[in-house]
C-alpha cells in the first residue's frame, strides 16, 4: 500500500478523501486545543509570584526556589521530542489525552504537596504533561489543516501561549492576594478546565488514523535515544542553574557535569544513527528550514521565557507594586504578543509568504530587549510599556511561525517529530538562558547595591539581597528600600541587555531561512516529492 493510500482515514472515494474540515469544525476541535494549551503554558508561569507565599509555608530555601520551577520546564523540555516522536506511530488524540491526564493527577498532588521534595517531584509530573499538551497541538492543528491555511490558526495559538506566559504571573498573584483562595489554588485552577479540554477533544478532535499508526507493534520505540536525550538536557541544566550558586563557575563539578552531558548528547547522536525509529531523526536538520529554526528557536525562547521571569521581578522588586499589580502592568506585552500573533497569521494565510515575518519579529525583539536593557527603577511607565510592546510583537512574529516554517518543509511522515524538535529547542534556550541570566542577576544586584551602600555610607545588609534570595522590600529598614530599588532596576536592565544578543543571533539566523511558499496540501498527506531545494 503506498503512503498516500495508508494516510487516507476512509474508502469512499478520491473526493471524500481530499475533504478537508469546515472552518467551524476546526474551530471547534481547536478550542479543546487551545484550553489543554492555556493550562499547560500556565503551570510554568503560575507560581513565579506565588513562590514566596508557597516556600514560606512549606519551609523551603533558596535552592528549592530554583528547583520548583526549574523541574518543571526540565522535564517538559527534555519530553517534548519523546511526545513529538510518539505522535507519528500513535493517535494524536490519545496522545493528548493521556497528557492532560498526567497534567490533572500531578496538579492536584502539587496542591497537596507537604514539603519542598514532595512539590519539586510533582512540578516534574507536572512538566512531562504540560511537555506533551504544548507539542501535540501544533502537531494536532497541522494534521487537521494544509499549510497554506495554518497561519490564521497559529496565531490563535500564539494569542493562548502570550496569555498564559505572560498572564500567569498575574493570574498567580491575584490567587496568593485572594485570602480565600491560598497558594495551592495555583496548582488546583487548572485541573476543572483540563477536564473540560479532554471532554471537547473527544467530541470534536476526529484526525485520519494512518496505517503506521496501527503498525506500533511492529515499530520499534526509540526507548536509548528519549533516556539519552533527556539525560544530556537535565545534566547541562542542572549544571547551568546550580553553578556561580552552589559551586563555581571553573569547579569540578562543572567539569564533570559538563563533560558527562556533553558525552551523553555524543552518545545520543550516535544511536540516533542506527535507531529504526528514533526520536530525534538526524535527517531532519539537512533541512536548512528545521536547523536554522531550531538555532533561532532557542535564542527566541531566551527572550520569551526571560522577559516573563524578570519582567515580573523588576516591577515587584525595582517598583514596589503587588504581585497582581505586577502582572497587570505587563499587559503592554500581552496585548503585543496577542494581536500580532493573530494579525500576522492572518496575512500569512493570505499571502503564502512567512519569512518577512520572522525577519521583522526577531529585529523587533532584539530592538525591544535592547530597550528593556536601558530600564532602571525610576524609568517612566509609559516608555516601559513602548518597550514591552516591542518585545511582544517581536515575540508574536516569531514563536509560532518558526514551528509553521518547519511544518511546511518536513515530509508529513515525520510532522510530529519536527514540530517537537523547534519546540524543543526553544524550551530548552529559554530554560538555560533564564538559569544563566537569574545567576547574573544575582551577581549584578549584588554589585550594585554594594555600590549604592558605599555611596550612602551604609554598612553591607546581609539578606537584603544577592546569593539569589529575594528581599521584602516592607520588611527592609527604610533607609534601605530605595537602595535596593536601584540595584534591582539595574540588575535587571543588564539583564535585558544581555538577552538582546541572542535575538540579534537569531535574526540573523532566519534571514539564511529560505522561504518555501505554504504548501495548499494537508498535512496528512505526504508530498510526493520531498523539497530537495530546501536541503543544507
Amino acid at each position: 500500500m503506498t503512503s498516500a493510500a495508508a494516510a487516507r482515514p476512509h474508502s469512499h472515494g478520491s473526493a471524500q478523501d481530499d475533504r478537508q474540515m469546515t472552518h467551524r469544525e476546526v474551530l471547534e476541535a481547536l478550542s479543546g486545543l487551545l484550553i489543554g494549551l492555556f493550562v499547560a503554558v500556565l503551570s510554568s508561569t503560575i507560581v513565579s509570584n506565588a513562590l514566596p507565599t508557597i516556600l514560606n509555608e512549606l519551609h523551603g530555601g533558596e535552592s528549592a526556589y530554583t528547583w520548583v520551577i526549574t523541574a518543571a520546564l526540565l522535564s517538559l523540555t527534555a519530553s517534548t521530542p519523546i511526545w513529538g516522536k510518539l505522535s507519528d506511530l500513535v493517535s494524536k488524540k490519545l496522545l493528548v489525552q493521556i497528557a492532560l491526564v498526567m497534567y490533572i493527577v500531578s496538579s492536584a498532588l502539587a496542591g497537596l504537596s507537604q514539603n519542598t521534595g514532595e512539590l519539586i517531584g510533582c512540578r516534574v509530573l507536572q512538566g512531562i504533561g504540560a511537555g506533551g499538551v504544548v507539542a501535540l497541538g501544533q502537531i494536532c492543528l497541522a494534521a487537521m489543516v494544509p499549510p497554506r491555511e495554518r497561519g490564521r490558526y497559529s496565531g490563535y495559538f500564539g494569542a493562548v501561549f502570550a496569555l498564559a506566559t505572560i498572564g500567569g504571573p498575574l493570574i498567580g498573584g491575584v490567587i496568593v492576594d485572594t485570602s480565600w483562595l491560598g497558594w495551592r489554588w495555583c496548582f488546583y485552577v487548572g485541573i476543572p478546565f483540563s477536564v473540560l479540554a479532554i471532554v471537547v477533544l473527544q467530541r470534536t478532535l476526529h484526525l485520519p488514523v494512518v496505517e503506521r499508526a496501527a503498525k506500533i507493534d511492529k515499530a520499534r520505540i526509540d526507548v536509548g535515544g528519549a533516556l539519552l536525550v533527556a539525560g544530556a538536557v537535565s545534566l547541562l541544566m542542572v549544571w547551568i542553574t546550580l553553578a556561580g550558586k552552589d559551586y563555581a563557575w571553573g569547579s569540578w563539578q562543572t567539569a564533570a557535569m559538563v563533560g558527562g552531558g556533553l558525552l551523553l548528547a555524543l552518545l545520543f547522536v550516535l544511536v540516533e544513527r542506527r535507531a529504526a525509529e528514533p526520536v530525534m531523526p538526524l535527517g531532519l536538520f539537512r533541512f536548512r528550514t528545521v536547523s536554522l529554526s531550531a538555532v533561532a528557536g532557542a535564542f527566541v525562547g531566551i527572550g520569551m521565557y526571560g522577559t516573563t521571569t524578570f519582567l515580573s521581578q523588576y516591577f515587584q522588586l525595582a517598583r514596589d507594586r503587588t504581585p497582581t499589580m505586577a502582572g497587570v502592568m505587563t499587559l503592554p506585552m500581552i496585548l503585543g504578543l496577542a494581536v500580532s500573533s493573530a494579525v500576522a497569521g492572518r496575512l500569512i494565510t493570505r499571502s503564502g509568504k512567512w519569512k518577512r515575518y520572522l525577519v521583522a519579529g526577531t529585529f523587533l525583539l532584539a530592538v525591544g530587549l535592547a530597550l528593556l536593557g536601558t530600564a532602571r527603577a525610576d524609568t517612566g511607565y509609559g516608555l516601559l510599556s513602548v518597550y514591552m510592546a516591542c518585545t511582544g510583537i517581536g515575540l508574536g512574529l516569531t514563536s509560532q511561525n518558526l514551528v509553521l516554517a518547519v511544518q511546511n518543509t518536513v515530509p508529513a511522515k515525520e510532522l510530529g517529530t519536527a514540530s517537537s524538535t523547534v519546540t524543543f529547542f526553544r524550551t530548552m534556550g529559554g530554560a538555560m538562558g533564564v538559569s544563566a541570566l537569574g545567576a547574573l542577576l544575582g551577581n549584578r544586584v549584588s554589585h550594585y547595591l554594594a555600590l549604592d551602600l558605599a555611596a550612602a555610607h551604609l554598612p553591607v545588609q546581609g539578606g537584603a539581597a544577592g546569593g539569589g534570595e529575594l528581599p521584602d522590600l516592607h520588611t527592609l529598614p527604610a533607609p534601605l528600600v530605595p537602595l535596593v530599588e536601584d540595584a534591582f532596576g539595574h540588575g535587571i536592565g543588564t539583564v535585558f541587555l544581555f538577552a538582546a544578543p541572542a535575538a540579534l543571533l537569531a535574526f540573523l539566523a532566519v534571514l539564511f531561512i529560505r522561504e518555501v511558499p505554504l504548501r495548499a496540501r494537508a498535512a496528512a498527506e505526504p508530498p510526493a516529492v520531498e523539497p530537495v531545494a530546501e536541503r543544507a
